[in-house]
């Protein structure tokens, strides 16, 4: 009974169930069809429901057969008024216009009312069925329902902090981009990525299959996973607005599902070589003679570090394009950062969104005069409060916009008379706003009537809560008359209301369109101009962004990292979590947490454990709160030794993790992935989410039990090789779980897959033949010989591959080598194309085994060449 009500109450906002069972849906005419497409008309079946706003009559299907692996489903409008992604943001992938005959996803549908399927034609398996439930599509709700297989295999519907495979029963995920300190489970945190994975193990007649789902809508959106009345499995989709835009991706398998989705939002960005070295950050650092030291205690400690981060302590009173004249001086932040760069170091700085409301501050009066800030439903520039005080923000769609942000950074990041920056940093780009409420400085003709002491003025009014005069010309850009604070279907978003300290819902951009409909893409507007303005300011190079706020797509400017998480053990594995998620489902490889954690004390053998784990995720950096106590690695004994052995076997695999990068950026593979995807016919995989594989040949197990020396954790079939010992382990009959005890607080279980090949650095190993010893930067990484390490799978062979290029440039067209390698059992080929000249060599070649074999010599990197046993 009581699975019943929970299922019930996941289920409804306001209204009870019956009203939404009985509402009439829609019936299908005007049927049009050709071999790769479908549209239609859909109506209201019936008598208006108007359960959460008004019912829209008349819809419109489209259906496109896009590739044999894309299925596109569009239900919208049929005046198009209805708010759509605009294209410029997040561009729709082309379609191919492939047959419906030949294509593995087949859709049909059933008229009155109108429901429908997608059918996996190979197998015969029905992957989406909206039948169980109406259609419902109204001014500001709309509720579609799918059947899913009992117990089903849900991965993705991110940004969340929760089990990687996802809770089937009286689940609800959320998506409106939030500050979300502590990284709370069960709540909306940065992003919005609304994709979510099914995997399915198969059937003595049919293998493992996997395929996506895809919903292109910025809205804010409840997503609920249960059970109903009967025990039917479902998912069901509740948004405020929007459209049904759909698009299913076929696999069958899960690294194929992941290229697909990739496809359908845009590749990964390529990252430079050098943001894969470890970064140390800290908000609290209190001037820049401290800044120096911590650079200085890394260097003694031994702990490479390849860039340091400035929080907003650099900053003069918080502004954005500033430095403070005492603490950081800006003649002495540039001498510091040419003595990093002479270093051969890096250093990366923050920018928030919100910009001071101040006259006489040049950002302000430059943008003013601009007119690039949002503005309330008055005309005055909406304000609000972000850390320098009360803020205006950056109206992302205006055309003009992109031109003031660009010449501001043009201007302070000036490498010859500005701050010489490598990287940049977007913070607080949900948007975060310190309002509570919008009751707090929303709008006023009075433009000098401002304090940052909002508690002792009179609440000033938000004005006009409705977009009464919406274009309503066909344009997608959303409806007039909405409620766009109070829509009487309340998504569960963890602060009480849509505006609650962030961007006040009612304000409409440059382009018509209003942050009711665009709230969860103002981190992606940011992203893509920030990095445009990167690329101004430096056009041969590749530009390295780091941003909080996400949505699909928005790897294709910048990295990311997992927000604000706290100081604990919980944390810690919640990490692996959020890696998984976001390399292997949301398209994004470039990804990390604030290792050590960011809130809160941090414990020593906790941050060991992390300076050890962080170590194998794509982006490595410690930093923590200003009212938490200084991390850094070299603090505690413990964790210095950790972060030393750590740092080295990193930078020993930076080649490895860097051609995973331009593979994800080229073919949209994926750099971490989860067991389950190297093995999706094992179901004792699918579960796991405390190891993950980087690339497919190295499995990765952390010890994930607080305070302990001991790990378990599942080998799956096949051949394997302790990375660290080489001692081979025969799983040919069939997975394992394995225990392993006496694991040093500086130690972590690293396997190598039987028939992988990897080409790691040599810390022991210069061009010269000099003695090298560990490198301290990646470019001192980029310097040293190679070795190859080949570990044969259990018929004697393997294979691998190696990218090269400089690192930097944005374009490396004709300047790259993609080496091949290849193990027949006696010999070591390399084949490929080699366009990039190293100046290194490999000089050593280990054959893994019973009897484990070395080769020594001088092999080339410019050309094919061969190595015998």
């Amino acid at each position: 009974m009581m699975s019943k009500i929970l299922a019930l109450l996941s289920v409804l906002s306001i209204a009870s169930a019956a009203p939404l069972a009985t509402c009439p849906g829609y019936r299908v005419t005007n049927v049009q069809s050709g071999d790769s497409y479908l549209v239609a008309d859909l109506t209201l079946a019936g008598n208006k429901c108007n359960i959460y706003s008004e019912d829209i009559t008349n819809l419109r299907l489209t259906v496109e057969y896009q590739t044999d692996t894309r299925l596109h489903v569009l239900i919208e409008d049929r005046e198009k008024n209805v708010y759509q992604i605009q294209g410029n943001i997040l561009p729709r992938p082309t379609s191919q216009n492939s047959s419906s005959q030949t294509t593995d996803l087949r859709f049909s549908y059933e008229a009155n009312p109108f429901s429908f399927k997608v059918t996996r034609a190979s197998t015969g398996d029905v992957l989406f069925d909206t039948s169980p439930s109406p259609l419902i599509f109204e001014t500001q709700y709309l509720r579609l329902r799918t059947r899913l297989p009992p117990n089903p295999n849900l991965y993705g519907l991110g940004e969340h902090s929760d089990s990687f495979r996802l809770p089937t029963d009286g689940y609800k995920r959320t998506l409106w981009n939030s500050e979300a300190p502590y990284i709370p489970q069960n709540q909306n945190l940065y992003g919005s990525h609304p994709v979510y994975f099914e995997h399915r193990s198969g059937t003595s007649n049919k293998g493992p299959a996997t395929h996506g789902v895809f919903l292109r809508s910025a809205s804010g959106m409840d997503i609920i996973i249960g059970k109903s009345d009967s025990n039917e499995q479902y998912l069901e989709y509740n948004t405020i607005g929007g459209v049904f835009d759909f698009y299913f991706l076929a696999g069958p398998s899960p690294e194929q599902v992941s290229k697909q989705y990739a496809a359908a939002v845009g590749l990964p960005a390529m990252m430079p070589y050098w943001s894969l070295g470890f970064h140390q950050c800290k908000y609290g650092w209190p001037d820049l003679a401290h800044v120096k030291q911590v650079v200085a205690n890394y260097s003694a400690a031994g702990i490479p570090l390849e860039a340091v981060w400035d929080d907003i302590d650099y900053m003069d009173n918080k502004l954005d394009f500033s430095t403070d004249p005492v603490r950081y001086p800006k003649d002495q932040l540039r001498k510091f950062v040419d003595e990093l760069h002479g270093k051969d170091m890096r250093y990366v700085q923050i920018l928030d969104p919100g910009i001071r409301n101040k006259q006489d501050y040049g950002p302000f009066k430059r943008g003013a005069d601009k007119g690039v800030f949002l503005k309330a439903a008055d005309g005055s520039w909406y304000r609000g409060l972000q850390w320098p005080g009360e803020v205006v923000w950056p109206d992302w769609i205006a055309p003009q916009t992109k031109e003031w942000w660009t010449t501001e950074i043009l201007t302070f990041y000036d490498p010859n008379n500005g701050i010489d920056i490598d990287g940049l940093w977007i913070d607080m780009n949900e948007a975060s706003n310190m309002c509570a409420d919008t009751m707090c400085l929303s709008s006023a003709q009075d433009m000098e009537a401002r304090s940052v002491q909002v508690h002792n003025q009179t609440p000033l009014s938000p004005r006009a809560p409705q977009h009464a005069a919406a274009p309503g010309d066909g344009q997608h850009l959303g409806l007039p008359n909405r409620d766009l604070f109070t829509p009487r279907y309340q998504i569960s978003n963890h602060y009480p209301s849509l505006s609650s300290r962030t961007l006040f819902t009612n304000i409409t951009n440059a382009d018509g369109t209003t942050q009711y409909d665009t709230h969860n893409l103002h981190g992606l507007f940011m992203s893509l101009t920030t990095r445009s303005a990167l690329v101004a300011r430096s056009p041969t190079k590749r530009p390295f962004l780091l941003t909080r706020s996400t949505f699909s797509g928005s790897s294709r400017f910048a990295a990311h990292w997992f927000g604000d998480n706290f100081s604990s053990w919980a944390d810690y594995r919640a990490s692996i979590r959020q890696l998984l998620s976001f390399s292997a489902v949301h398209n994004y490889p470039m990804v990390g947490s604030d290792v050590c954690g960011f809130n809160g004390q941090a414990q020593e053998r906790m941050c060991a454990r992390w300076a050890v784990l962080g170590a194998w995720h794509p982006f490595y950096r410690n930093h923590a709160d200003v009212s938490a106590p200084d991390q850094e690695f070299y603090r505690w004994d413990v964790v210095k030794e950790a972060a030393r052995k750590a740092v080295g076997t990193r930078y020993r695999l930076l080649d490895y993790f860097y051609t995973g990068l331009h593979y994800a950026s080229t073919r949209g593979e994926v750099l971490v992935k989860p067991v389950w995807y190297g093995w999706p016919g094992d179901e004792n995989t699918y579960g796991i989410d405390t190891q993950f594989m980087v690339g497919d040949a190295v499995l990765v197990n952390p010890v994930v039990e607080d305070d302990t020396q001991s790990v378990s954790f599942y080998l799956p079939k096949g051949v394997w090789y302790d990375f660290f010992s080489h001692d081979r382990i025969d799983q040919s009959a069939g997975g394992q779980t394995i225990t392993v005890t006496g694991v040093n607080w500086d130690e972590i279980s690293v396997y190598i897959r039987g028939g992988s090949i990897l080409p790691l650095r040599l810390s022991d190993s210069l061009p010269s033949g000099s003695d090298a010893g560990q490198a301290m930067t990646t470019k001192e990484v980029r310097a040293r010989n190679f070795e190859i390490i080949v570990a044969p799978d259990a018929n004697g062979k393997a294979s691998g591959k190696l990218y090269l290029d400089d690192g930097e440039s944005l374009d490396s067209s004709g300047k790259e080598s993609e080496i091949d390698f290849s193990w027949n059992g006696k010999r070591l080929e390399a084949r490929g194309t080699f366009g990039y000249e190293t100046g290194v060599k490999v000089v050593r070649v280990v054959v893994l085994g019973d009897a484990e074999r070395k080769a020594e010599g001088e092999w080339g990197l410019m050309g094919s060449f061969t190595v015998d046993f």
